[in-house]
């Protein structure tokens, strides 16, 4: 990136109109003059964090799927093949892939007999804390802080919001769930403490208003909505004079990223259009923002995480793709059977199959993202090396809802933390939260001992070979 010997602009700069506040991506006449200058913008490019849960565990947890390697791939190392795995469609992607096999969630199981039974509605709230919940149908809720949130409380409080919560399925189901739950831990992924589940937004639209709207009324947002015009008319002779400060570099990036917001933007007015137009929907409950398609959903809300990223608005996402207990189907997948019901494959090698294919299908969504934030180019590298994604699940063979041997990777280069292109098999009995103890490790939280019920950090990198423990299990 070049570096300019005049004047520079604000790292955080916004360009406001009326029910409109719009901020613009790094520029090269945002790095301070001088040698030091990349060094001062690189002191505060925090690596940014997504953290993905799809419920349900996965074909390649099960005694025969293992056997497939419907999941893991059957070297461990760097010389793997994803071809039999659901990963099969990250192969492009592979030196961003860390893949961690043979980690136990055991905090998601039941520890006394009144809890036996409720492994779906323990699973989510247990995910991203490590922490196994407190049974209660009440407002007593008690699990624990979770990774997005320990991270956002660190490195998110200079961001104009410190972290949001996505969602694609219907959550926010008030009241208890089943087996002695309240719905609020089946629901909630991230958790700002033990007692505080925070919410979460399924509708991109009101994902784009948050982003894009920030410091607006709401009667502001109406206004602007109802005359049908785009976010960026509302700002355009804003965007004129800041064009004519800009050099033809910064002029391209900026208006490549204004095409990329009225994109999104025609994108959610489309299916807001088509979803009140009477015509009947797949699903009719959910708001006229939803697409009724998972694929056009998922990249949507991808899509608003790398602007969110690209401007620097936050820095963490956490992002809950299934309800536990969904019955949701996923006819792109080329499997009608919905989904729960497909998890319980009564250890049927046909009905495994097909769950494997549905896993293949949720995992093939992220090869999106990854070319998205690939595209966009900062200083010393792209926002996908500068980025951490999780994506897991807490459960392992979703017929006898164990918690054993759970799905569970990491993309993207974590601002050099990453090796990637690994398969890390961890010894018998390994707790995840041992990982996720070292991922917050990797994302700056180097004082902490302690996550969850982990037993120590477990190595995600190489020197000369295989990490330690996980060769010891190899």
């Amino acid at each position: 990136m070049r570096l300019i010997t005049g004047k520079h602009i604000p790292r955080r700069i916004f360009l406001k109109g009326m029910g409109a506040t719009v901020a613009l991506p790094l520029l090269d006449s945002m790095i301070p003059a001088g040698l030091g200058g990349a060094e001062a913008v690189r002191a505060l490019d925090a690596t940014r964090l997504i953290a993905m849960e799809m419920s349900h565990g996965a074909a390649g947890c099960t005694t025969w799927g293992a056997k497939q390697n419907f999941w893991s791939p059957s070297t461990i190392g760097r010389d793997f093949d994803l071809s039999p795995t659901s990963l099969r469609s990250l192969e492009p992607w592979r030196k961003y892939l860390t893949i961690v096999s043979n980690t136990d969630v055991k905090m998601a199981e039941a520890f006394i007999p009144e809890e036996i039974g409720g492994d779906h509605f323990r699973s989510t709230a247990t995910f991203l804390t490590q922490a196994h919940v407190k049974q209660t149908e009440g407002s007593d809720v008690y699990v624990g802080a979770s990774l997005d949130q320990i991270y956002a409380d660190r490195f998110g409080q200079d961001t104009p919001i410190p972290s949001m919560q996505l969602c694609i399925e219907n959550i926010n189901q008030a009241g208890g769930c089943a087996y002695g739950y309240t719905c609020v831990y089946t629901d909630s992924l991230s958790w700002a403490s033990p007692t505080e589940p925070l919410p979460v937004i399924r509708d991109p639209r009101v994902a784009f208003e948050q982003l894009f709207g920030a410091g607006s009324t709401a009667e502001e947002r109406l206004a602007r909505r109802s005359t049908n015009r785009s976010i960026l008319d509302w700002i355009a002779e804003r965007v004129a004079q800041m064009r004519q400060t800009l050099g033809p570099g910064d002029r391209q990036r900026m208006d490549q990223y204004l095409e990329n917001v009225r994109e999104i933007e025609r994108r959610i007015q489309m299916v807001e259009e088509r979803n009140t137009s009477g015509d009947p929907r797949d699903m009719p409950e959910a708001p006229a923002g939803v697409p009724d398609s998972f694929t056009e959903h998922m990249q949507m809300m991808f899509d608003l995480q790398v602007l969110a990223f690209q401007t620097d608005m936050t820095r963490v996402f956490s992002f809950k793709l299934s309800r536990d207990s969904s019955a949701r189907t996923f006819p792109e997948s080329g499997v009608d059977t919905p989904f729960h019901p497909a998890s319980h494959h009564g250890d049927s090698e046909e009905a495994i199959a097909d769950f494997a294919v549905i896993n293949n299908y949720h995992v093939s969504m992220l090869p999106y993202l990854m070319e998205k934030l690939h595209k966009v180019e900062e200083v010393d590298g792209t926002l996908l090396d500068k980025s951490m994604i999780i994506y897991g699940s807490p459960m392992g063979d979703p017929n006898v809802h164990n918690h054993l041997r759970v799905p569970f990777i990491v993309l993207g280069g974590a601002n050099g933390q990453m090796d990637g292109n690994a398969h890390l098999h961890a010894p018998e009995g390994t707790p995840l939260a041992n990982v996720m103890l070292t991922l917050l490790h990797k994302l700056g939280h180097t004082d902490l001992t302690s996550f969850g019920d982990s037993t120590g950090a477990f190595s995600l990198g190489y020197s000369g070979g295989l990490a330690a423990d996980a060769a010891s299990s190899s």
